[in-house]
């Protein structure tokens, strides 16, 4: 049995995974495409831990098993869909910027709001962000 990570590491973690996409979205043109691949994939890499969420020891489960790439591309794709704006450069970072906070937010009431933890993307994935390690 899982516990469910706790909001506030969830949201360090999602900052740590952000901060890295905008980051790499900096790169003229093919920024945006390697932010967009890393959002996308990022729950199917490292066990089903992101960056962000390997640092604060919290990870992605599923009901089926490991979570795949097909998960992480399900539960991620909302996010991942602002990050190709960063290929127009200044203007793109802009429209991404508003564009992705608009979706965080929808996304944080929602996961804050459910008994598990699952934001809308949990839900479409059959995934749940929990503690790293199983309760005993």
């Amino acid at each position: 049995m899982y516990k469910k990570a706790d909001n506030v590491r969830r949201a360090f973690a999602f900052i740590i995974d952000i901060a890295l996409t905008y980051l790499m979205g900096s790169i003229p043109f093919i920024g945006g495409v390697i932010g967009f691949f890393y959002m996308l994939l990022r729950d199917g890499l490292l066990d089903g831990q992101s960056i962000g969420k390997k640092l604060l020891d919290i990870r992605v489960v599923t009901d089926h098993g490991a979570v795949t790439y097909g998960d992480s591309i399900k539960r991620n794709i909302i996010f991942a869909i602002p990050s190709l704006f960063m290929t127009i450069l200044v203007i793109g970072w802009i429209i991404s910027g508003v564009i992705g906070a608009i979706i965080y937010i929808v996304e944080i009431v929602k996961a804050m709001n459910d008994p598990e933890g699952k934001r809308y993307g949990d839900v479409w994935a059959g995934t749940k962000v929990v503690e790293g390690q199983k309760a005993s």
